[in-house]
């Protein structure tokens, strides 16, 4: 049950996120992934490329396709999806595994190719974004913001650099699975990851 601060006990007594105890799929993406600092170009590309695919669906529908997701885009290795075809599109698009449509995994293949091309790499180019030092945690769930100064930023920086479907509300959802900010509310039983 969630109390007012946004915070529910699960069945192991944990106390946790509003949101992290309402399947076992969320348990453990809370638990072990959520807000856990993430860096490397590959798996940022990853984590933005499904936060795309997302955007308007539940992320529950994501992280449960998440391993078809892996295997249709060569674990988003950048070199890799940078190099795929329009032979790859049709592949994507028949593949039931992921979520078919046509927008976002055009957009996918072409942040690949952009990602490929930044000078700097991907993580380091998000990570500049992220606020030093980092907020305190949300004391409530209507703490936890859906876009902040600096994700505006980032999405603004991602667009100029030619980056598609990463707006402010989805750059923000990123730099929350990613550990650039921490929005576990206060009292979750997760530890603070300062880095």
């Amino acid at each position: 049950m969630t109390d007012e601060t946004g915070l529910v006990v699960g069945a192991d007594g944990r106390v946790r996120c509003f949101w992290g105890g309402s399947t076992p799929d969320y348990v453990g993406y809370h638990d072990t992934e959520w807000g856990q600092p993430i860096r490397g170009d590959d798996a940022l590309f990853e984590r933005m490329s499904l936060e795309a695919f997302q955007s308007g669906l539940s992320w529950i529908t994501i992280l449960r396709k998440r391993p078809a997701f892996r295997a249709a885009f060569d674990g988003f290795q950048i070199d890799k999806v940078a190099a795929f075809g329009e032979a790859d599109a049709t592949r994507l698009m028949a593949d039931a595994g992921i979520v078919r449509n046509r927008m976002k995994v055009d957009a996918t293949l072409h942040n690949a190719r952009v990602a490929a091309d930044l000078p700097e790499g991907l993580s380091a180019l998000l990570w500049s974004f992220a606020p030093q030092p980092k907020p305190p945690r949300p004391t409530s769930r209507a703490g936890v913001p859906a876009t902040t100064p600096e994700s505006i930023a980032l999405a603004k920086a991602l667009k100029k650099r030619g980056f598609k479907f990463v707006g402010p509300t989805t750059a923000y959802a990123l730099m929350q699975a990613t550990g650039m900010v921490d929005d576990h509310v206060a009292g979750c039983w997760v530890p603070a990851i300062s880095a």
